[in-house]
């Protein structure tokens, strides 16, 4: 049988509980082996908006997900010396797996996977990959209709239960030196108080 590997791709600026727990429902709902979390080096959407650097993302994506077992994070995209894309990643981990049989599931939030027909050849992404979206438990989701059929039949989604966290809401609380206790792993919360990130 063939492994069954989850990428979750994200800026990670910084990594909260909303993504640890989309990551885990995903595993735990499709039977995936494990969740490799993979923050973008430079990412080509985020274009005009400062991002934290790429080492200090990883450094926090490490110790949120420190102790995990089935967790682990990638140097893919951080050590790309371009600009970060899903179809070149899904490539890399392929081929890094020779003739082992795995299974990949590539998974990404709705407002991105909404907005897929901007990404650098996303039609190969089916042949690749199953898409993993979460939802609502109990809400519709509006937009797929649009998607091209091939990506839809590509697409797998995944109730979790809504934590209404932003990693944007994350960098204006500690900018503007309010607790973002509980919203972020404690060791992660330390890093961003002791290293000042997202300080005015």
């Amino acid at each position: 049988m063939s492994k069954k590997i989850g990428i979750m791709g994200g800026t990670f600026d910084p990594i909260h509980y909303g993504h640890l727990l989309a990551a885990e429902e995903c595993r735990r709902k499709l039977g995936l082996e494990r969740v490799v979390f993979v923050p973008t080096g430079e990412p080509p959407h985020k274009r005009g908006r400062r991002v934290t650097s790429a080492e200090d993302r990883y450094a926090m994506t490490l110790l949120a997900t420190a102790g995990v077992k089935e967790f682990s994070v990638s140097r893919t995209e951080i050590d790309r010396d371009r600009p970060s894309h899903t179809v070149d990643t899904l490539l890399e981990f392929i081929a890094e797996g020779g003739r082992a049989k795995r299974e990949f599931f590539f998974i990404t939030g709705l407002d991105a996977l909404l907005g897929i027909e901007t990404w650098k050849e996303y039609m190969r992404l089916p042949r690749l990959c199953t898409l993993v979206t979460a939802t609502r438990p109990g809400y519709l989701v509006a937009g797929l209709d649009s998607l091209p059929r091939e990506i839809k039949d590509a697409l797998e989604l995944v109730e979790i239960p809504q934590f209404a966290i932003s990693s944007t809401e994350i960098r204006s609380r500690a900018s503007k030196g309010q607790s973002i206790r509980f919203l972020v792993p404690h060791l992660v919360e330390s890093y961003i108080e002791s290293c000042g990130l997202y300080k005015s």
